[in-house]
């Protein structure tokens, strides 16, 4: 997924994810040759040993203490085997040499995650550490997160955009038939895993992608398998709502997802069934909005996990949803709800207090859709994200525009663009 045979370390301590934690630049170069390390001279192996021991200082107590929180005997148990001798040049499961396995697991969590597949590649003690998933679960302790953006515009291709550093990375072509590549599709992203919902001959099939492994599989069910649902993650789970069923009925049912077993639980049935909606998290509880079922509906529902119920809100979304029309374009930031009217091009802020909607600004002037399909209207950490872009002959233009929601109307930040297929199909968003 990433290129790239070598890394400096110093570069990444202090990353797009980073902590306020002052830091101390770690001032080497690891050099990559066949995925063994080269040491340049002894005066730098004198360099690391002073940087080791400035590197414990400045971390201190604290940082000691909160790694010996994370338990990390499942990352030993994979790879790490203890010497007598730590600066053992030939162990191949050790880390960072001279700085321990502690600190060196510290500093890979401030690391990108846009570096980990070139780390990975320098021994395999840290390919163990990256591809296991053990580093994912102690930066989500840690409150280091990085969201990344990931869409597709052309059938079967997937592209990553990472907007911290504003880097663009292809995904490998997902290995499926025609019949799977011509279905509507959902897609979502939780955990460590982008999930792309489609249909083949007679069934629903799934395909999932493991930003730990690079590459596609197939062969997770649901309870009960649909199409058209309405969807959102909230760390590893994620709820799946409404939809259709593979006779075309339209559903009630609900299922909520967990990445880290890898399960599906059928969840109690919604108020009233829909497809073509749209789900987000919301102050801690799962929201499903618009969607038609006989007749177009503007009423929403919320289900609490804790009591698990659903609770219907009339009137929730009274903006367009008819059938033609694609899913309503809702988002969520800071546990604040925004919908984009892809007609009007207005950016729109739900009042939670009293179930109105406000005008608040424009979106994007070159974000063009076709009744609202073609155009991704998603929450990427605190920045609400518009992607899409004018549509020619021949190909077209790709945009990323972002804005972080405060007082006054949006200001769009062009984060990048590109020559693509302006027909955003599918889109999701992954934070790890």
């Amino acid at each position: 997924m990433l290129e790239g045979q070598s890394c400096l370390i110093s570069r990444a301590l202090p990353s797009s994810c980073e902590q306020e934690t002052k830091w101390v630049y770690m001032t080497y170069l690891i050099e990559v040759t066949n995925g063994k390390r080269r040491l340049e001279d002894e005066e730098e192996e004198v360099g690391r040993r002073k940087l080791s021991k400035q590197l414990v200082m400045k971390l201190g107590e604290e940082t000691t203490q909160t790694l010996n929180d994370f338990h990390l005997s499942a990352t030993d148990h994979q790879g790490h085997k203890k010497h007598g001798n730590d600066g053992d040049q030939s162990d191949s499961n050790s880390l960072i040499q001279h700085l321990g396995r502690d600190i060196s697991i510290n500093c890979l969590l401030r690391c990108s995650r846009s570096d980990y597949n070139s780390l990975a590649s320098l021994n395999r003690g840290f390919r163990n550490l990256i591809r296991g998933g053990e580093l994912y679960k102690l930066r989500q302790k840690m409150g280091v997160i990085e969201h990344w953006v990931y869409f597709s515009c052309h059938l079967l291709e997937w592209e990553a955009f990472d907007p911290n550093r504003r880097r663009w990375m292809h995904l490998p072509r997902m290995p499926s038939n025609e019949c799977f590549m011509c279905s509507d599709k959902e897609s979502l992203a939780v955990g460590t895993e982008l999930l792309v919902f489609g249909k083949e001959i007679t069934s629903h099939v799934i395909w999932s992608y493991s930003i730990l492994t690079n590459s596609w599989s197939s062969g997770m069910t649901m309870n009960s398998p649909r199409c058209l649902f309405g969807s959102a993650s909230l760390g590893e789970i994620a709820i799946l709502a409404g939809g259709c069923d593979s006779q075309g009925r339209v559903l009630s049912s609900a299922e909520l997802y967990n990445s880290e077993t890898g399960t599906w639980v059928t969840l109690p049935s919604m108020n009233k069934p829909r497809k073509m909606c749209s789900g987000v998290f919301m102050d801690g509880k799962f929201y499903v909005i618009g969607g038609i079922n006989s007749e177009l509906l503007s009423c929403g529902e919320e289900y609490n996990l804790q009591t698990r119920t659903w609770r219907e809100i009339p009137n929730m979304f009274p903006g367009r949803n008819g059938p033609t029309e694609a899913p309503p374009l809702v988002a969520v930031v800071n546990n604040e709800l925004y919908a984009a009217d892809y007609a009007e091009k207005e950016l729109r802020k739900y009042d939670k207090e009293r179930n109105l909607w406000h005008t608040i600004g424009r979106l994007p002037e070159r974000a063009v859709s076709m009744n609202g399909w073609g155009l991704a209207f998603r929450a990427c950490g605190e920045r609400l994200i518009v992607i899409g872009g004018p549509r020619a002959l021949g190909g077209g233009i790709i945009e990323l525009n972002s804005w972080v929601p405060r007082e006054g109307p949006p200001e769009w930040n062009l984060l990048a663009s590109k020559h693509s297929g302006s027909f955003v199909y599918n889109c999701a968003v992954m934070g790890c």
